[in-house]
């Protein structure tokens, strides 16, 4: 189902990361602020007049790179089914195929991770939040041996925070119907932190913005997982509205996260997928 404001993006970065942005001028006038999507998804760099494209290889080589990755006909140009998933709301890290984790492959060394909610959105009752971040951690537990502990206080290997545009990390958010959340690949400082954007609608519904999907795909980062190519996949790239009736986590997620961590005590080779009710 389209989302409205669809072409903006959920921002997840393993390192030091850059403000998500929209691909260059399309094509002045096409797509309101519509600058820098190949370059911070593909790894464009633009040369010149950055509202000259047709005669960039460059940037055509991108175009068809990740026409490829989506499984559009790779034309290198901007066609409507081109236009179409670039108007769609998806999260900010740069795309690959498979599963994929970060560049040097960070994950945590210790399997007991603890986390803490440092505060709550009034969209929801605390109880509410705390049950939507519980099952989205429960997500991947079940198929590792990670077990996460909530901590009222003090610092944690994941802090989770609900904030609205600058919030002290250098990514400031973007208001309603924009950037949803940004997590970080295990490490140090910010290393594992989840933020979510409180000028969303957060909601343990179907309806809005709901917390625990967005929540448990940004912790597929927060454990060291980037993007999968693979469109049922928990850990893809574009953002879906929240479906109770359709499996959340698939083999490809489950086969990225057990490749750092193994398998939990109830996972198995054939494991496929998991349900989880609203």
């Amino acid at each position: 189902q389209e989302i409205a404001s669809p072409w903006l993006s959920w921002f997840i970065s393993g390192s030091f990361p850059e403000p998500v942005h929209l691909l260059p001028g399309l094509w002045r006038g096409s797509l309101p602020n519509g600058n820098k999507y190949l370059e911070n998804y593909y790894g464009f760099k633009k040369d010149g007049d950055p509202f000259v494209w047709k005669s960039n290889n460059a940037m055509t080589q991108k175009l068809k790179e990740m026409q490829a990755f989506f499984g559009l006909e790779v034309t290198g140009k901007l066609d409507s089914g081109t236009m179409d998933l670039i108007q769609k709301r998806r999260c900010g890290f740069p795309d690959v195929a498979g599963f994929s984790t970060f560049a040097g492959e960070p994950k945590w060394t210790k399997h007991v991770l603890t986390y803490r909610i440092v505060n709550y959105t009034p969209d929801l009752r605390p109880a509410d939040v705390k049950a939507a971040i519980r099952k989205a951690f429960r997500v991947w537990s079940s198929v590792t041996p990670l077990r996460f502990i909530q901590k009222d206080s003090g610092d944690a290997d994941i802090m989770i925070s609900f904030a609205a545009r600058d919030h002290n990390d250098f990514i400031p958010f973007d208001g309603p119907g924009g950037s949803l959340a940004h997590a970080y690949a295990p490490g140090k400082d910010f290393g594992g932190d989840a933020h979510f954007d409180e000028d969303e609608t957060w909601t343990k519904s179907t309806e809005g913005t709901n917390l625990f999907y967005v929540a448990a795909h940004e912790f597929g980062h927060s454990l060291g997982l980037s993007h999968s190519k693979d469109p049922n996949a928990l850990m893809y790239p574009v953002y879906r509205k929240f479906d109770p009736s359709v499996l959340l986590l698939h083999q490809d997620d489950i086969t990225g996260i057990q490749y750092l961590y193994g398998w939990g005590k109830t996972s198995s080779a054939n494991t496929c997928c998991f349900h989880f009710r609203l």
